[in-house]
């Protein structure tokens, strides 16, 4: 319906074009007494959207440049200094003082005073504030109490130097903004959402933020990283400096504490306890993770153990949690702030030297404000002594009007002001004649003298600050740090992580089955046949008669085609499986062509032929080899007239290992009736070289970090930490190493290990040599477990020799001795007590270097893809000449 106001004009456009809010007009249908009543509310949210955004832009959400404060948390601040007699408040007063400059409500006032409290730098607290690992809420405000930190009263106030403005209802002063004389807005860390745009700064270390300030004093360039209060352990390689792009990926502190129990003792900022075993659970729930049961010991730090099921691996668990859980967050940081009424994106480094050029101004006004205010004591004491020394007071006693009395004194006062710092003024006069007459009667000359020189030297000592600024401002910081830098060390361990893929570490929750004859493959096909346990988020790589291969994901049921001679779960970059294959080529009468290949990578649900593409071939051998295994078959002929020699052997390791689209060679011309296995192979893969990237603390087969040795399928290494005890583990790459290792080396059988420690029960040095007997990838306390017992060295040299330095007894001294320990004691057991060092009182232990050994030519091994073919038995167990550099000794 069109209607029209008494102009004619169409009010439908005028409600949709510009135009101000107009009176609202009663039309009557022509056809109806019906009345129409319409309000012209056109142009009413032209400018309505921006002003609300800008409102909530700049008094909400997002901190100021100057202070690094949100509205909310200056009001709080200044209420607080407000109220501050050095007791605790409640927070329901606080409160209700900030309701005088902050328009919004108690609930928003009371949020923003519990985050402040709960970062426990500005704000102390006392009664249930929460818990900020746990998630718990902080009491009712009613219930608990604040006030200012000493820390806040020094850094944040000044009213001298405070720009103020009025409050909202023009009843009271507020700050502009407080002069905070430190970088607060990084050691605090912020999160806003406003209408357009968010801001999410990282709080940073209180002491590394001092630290960079000092090196932006001293013109040096600076990186500060993120410091989470939560704790964990970080990686900041793509932090971008907390521009708008970066990210920080944040994983929880796992340790192992046996082989079915995990302990969290950190968790990722923005998580709590509960969040991340809710997680957990969930992971659980889905089959990504297996665990028996989980505890929630956390009280002031954090405890959750986690209990794992048997036969399940706590290192491929840690990576699962890490890869399904919480365990791992990714943050994105977004620096905006604030700077003159408009929004800023900058990096973290340059916020923090804006904020150092900002505190160096603040000091330098409080030290102009400060010498201003000394220059005016010393010219009034000056002045004083003048007035009272000539006795000028006199010239006063006969002047019968103010303005006589003015006169007389401003005459009597020029003679002996010459070395004034300014001239007199009327109100130096007026003040002169308030002097009391018995601080006449008692002035004191001298002392007036030394006031005035103390005076003078105080104000020389501002003089040379401010001619010394940046000086002054570094020993400023300086002195933060030594008052307040106490428990302020970094909770966040910096580390670079190793990716971890999901498919490696996913625990296989389902079963896997296949109908070879009809073409089905999935996890519901029980009653066909097993083939075995993958997880839900694994690839299926097939094989068919027909010499096709695909790869598919894990479902329910899927139809792959029919006559599948292979399944199994596909690891993608697998070099080490490797697939022999005789196939027909063509028709019947084809000739059969045999190859050697491994897959490493596919396009998923692509099918690729591995024969030569001709009609009617057809797979007549096939075996999958995980470790690179060449057997020996036997190939017999279809009998014809001009054959005689219908059977014979074909070995595969004759064979390279080529691409999955080489062709192969001929292993017959004629055609093949059956091929049979006559000897089952090794492998002809070179031995695995394995190094240890102390970076990300993990072993890899890349070649970063440093060289362990070669490795075969059932060698181990071997692990000695600093609490005595020693560790065999296996070198795939999932594996987690303790923190207080402190020596890694490829384990041989027949190496002794040689160990000095302290036994606390008899306060005396033992020493033992000893084999490894117990390989169970357990922990193995091989030294005294008394109170006090700790391992002072460890060798696993043939020839270990110490030096002995003893302590002076009744200030004599001992020589130092020098000890072959080989020589010193045999090899016993790992469980032995060992024998005693030395009866007397020892200073230091040192082991000595061992002597430069013979070289000795290496074994090479092929370390691009370790496909290269060898004689030698895979099951070898013990190679000198295959252990390349085999031992990394960790700082002790």
């Amino acid at each position: 319906m069109t209607i029209e106001n008494e102009d004619g004009r169409d009010l439908n456009e005028e409600l949709n074009g510009g135009g101000e809010l107009e009176n609202q007009e009663e039309l009557q249908d022509e056809d109806s007494s019906d009345k129409v009543t319409v309000s012209k509310v056109s142009g009413m949210y032209e400018d309505y959207f921006l002003d609300y955004a800008s409102y909530v832009i700049l008094e909400r959400a997002v901190p100021s440049l100057e202070d690094g404060f949100k509205p909310v948390q200056r009001r709080l601040l200044h209420a607080l200094r407000e109220l501050d007699d050095g007791r605790f408040h409640k927070v329901a007063n606080v409160i209700g003082h900030t309701m005088k400059y902050h328009p919004h409500g108690d609930a928003s006032i009371g949020d923003a005073l519990v985050q402040l409290g709960q970062k426990d730098i500005l704000v102390d607290t006392q009664g249930n504030w929460g818990n900020i690992l746990t998630g718990d809420n902080a009491a009712a405000p009613r219930y608990i109490e604040a006030r200012l930190s000493k820390f806040a009263l020094e850094v944040v106030f000044n009213p001298k130097i405070t720009d103020w403005q009025l409050s909202y209802d023009g009843r009271a002063k507020e700050p502009i903004h407080l002069p905070v004389k430190f970088p607060l807005l990084l050691a605090q860390g912020v999160e806003g959402i406003a209408v357009g745009l968010s801001t999410r700064v990282l709080p940073h270390n209180f002491v590394e933020l001092i630290d960079a300030s000092i090196k932006i004093l001293r013109g040096k360039k600076v990186e500060v990283l993120p410091d989470f209060p939560t704790g964990g352990i970080a990686d900041f390689t793509q932090y971008n400096d907390g521009i708008r792009g970066g990210k920080v990926r944040i994983r929880a502190k796992i340790s192992q504490l046996d082989k079915k129990t995990l302990v969290i003792t950190e968790i990722p900022f923005g998580t709590t306890t509960q969040s991340l075993i809710d997680s957990i659970v969930k992971a659980n729930e889905k089959g990504k993770i297996k665990i028996k049961k989980i505890e929630d010991n956390t009280a002031e730090h954090v405890e959750i153990v986690i209990h794992l099921p048997a036969n399940i691996s706590p290192d491929k668990t840690i990576d699962a949690l890490y890869a399904f859980t919480s365990c791992e967050n990714s943050v994105s940081p977004l620096c905006c702030i604030i700077e003159n009424d408009r929004p800023l994106f900058i990096g973290v480094s340059e916020l923090l030297r804006r904020s150092t050029e900002h505190t160096l101004e603040l000091l330098k006004a409080e030290l102009e404000i400060n010498l201003k205010e000394l220059q005016e004591s010393w010219h009034f004491a000056s002045l004083e002594k003048i007035f009272i020394e000539n006795k000028i007071y006199r010239e006063i006693e006969e002047a019968e009007t103010w303005e006589e009395v003015i006169g007389n004194i401003r005459r009597g006062l020029e003679p002996f002001i010459k070395h004034l710092l300014r001239p007199v003024t009327e109100e130096d006069i007026v003040r002169l004649t308030e002097i009391r007459i018995k601080r006449i009667s008692k002035f004191d000359s001298t002392k007036a003298d030394e006031h005035i020189v103390i005076l003078e030297g105080r104000i020389e000592e501002i003089k040379n600050k401010l001619a010394n600024l940046v000086d002054y401002a570094v020993d400023y910081f300086k002195n933060l740090k030594k008052k307040y830098s106490e428990g302020r060390e970094r909770k966040t361990e910096i580390r670079v992580f190793d990716e971890i893929v999901a498919t490696k570490v996913a625990i296989a929750n389902e079963k896997l089955y296949v109908n070879r004859e009809e073409g089905f493959i999935g996890t519901s096909l029980k009653k066909d046949e097993y083939v075995c346990d993958c997880s839900d988020i694994d690839d299926i790589i097939i094989f068919r008669r027909d010499g096709v291969m695909s790869v598919t994901k894990v479902d329910t049921k899927t139809y792959v085609g029919k006559d599948i001679i292979h399944v199994a779960v596909f690891k993608k970059g697998d070099k080490r499986t490797v697939y022999n294959m005789i196939y027909r080529d063509g028709g019947p009468k084809g000739k059969a062509m045999m190859k050697r290949f491994n897959v490493t990578s596919v396009t998923r649900d692509k099918e690729y032929d591995l024969t030569a593409g001709t009609k009617g071939s057809e797979v007549m051998y096939f075996t999958a080899n995980p470790n690179g295994e060449a057997e020996v078959v036997t190939v017999h002929l279809k009998a014809l007239q001009r054959l005689k020699k219908l059977k014979f052997d074909l070995d595969f390791s004759d064979l390279a290992i080529k691409g999955r689209n080489a062709k192969g060679n001929i292993a017959s011309k004629y055609p093949v009736r059956k091929i049979e296995l006559k000897e089952e192979g090794v492998s002809t893969l070179a031995p695995r070289r394995v190094w240890y990237d102390d970076t990300v603390q993990r072993l890899n087969y890349d070649g970063r970090g440093q060289l362990l040795g070669a490795f075969r399928g059932d060698n181990k290494i071997l692990t000695i930490l600093s609490s005595g005890h020693y560790r065999l583990t296996s070198f795939d790459v999932s594996t987690h190493f303790d923190e207080d290792m402190i020596l890694m080396e490829k384990w041989r059988p027949d190496q002794p290990i040689t160990a000095v420690y302290y036994d606390g029960a008899k306060d005396r040095y033992y020493v033992k040599r000893f084999l490894i007997e117990v390989v169970n990838g357990e922990k193995n306390l091989f030294i005294s477990d008394a109170d006090g017992s700790r391992l002072e060295l460890v060798s696993t040299s043939d020839e270990p020799s110490i030096e002995v330095i003893f302590k002076k007894v009744k200030g004599k001294e001992r020589d130092p001795e020098t000890t072959n320990l080989a020589e010193f004691i045999s090899v016993k057991g790992w469980k032995a007590l060992g024998n005693q060092l030395t009866p007397h009182p020892v200073k230091v232990i040192n082991l000595l270097p061992d002597p430069e050994p013979e070289e000795v030519e290496e074994e090479e091994v092929d370390e691009a893809d370790e496909n290269t073919n060898t004689n030698e038995p895979s099951h070898s167990n013990s190679s000198a000449d295959d252990d390349g550099p085999a031992q990394i000794t960790l700082e002790f």
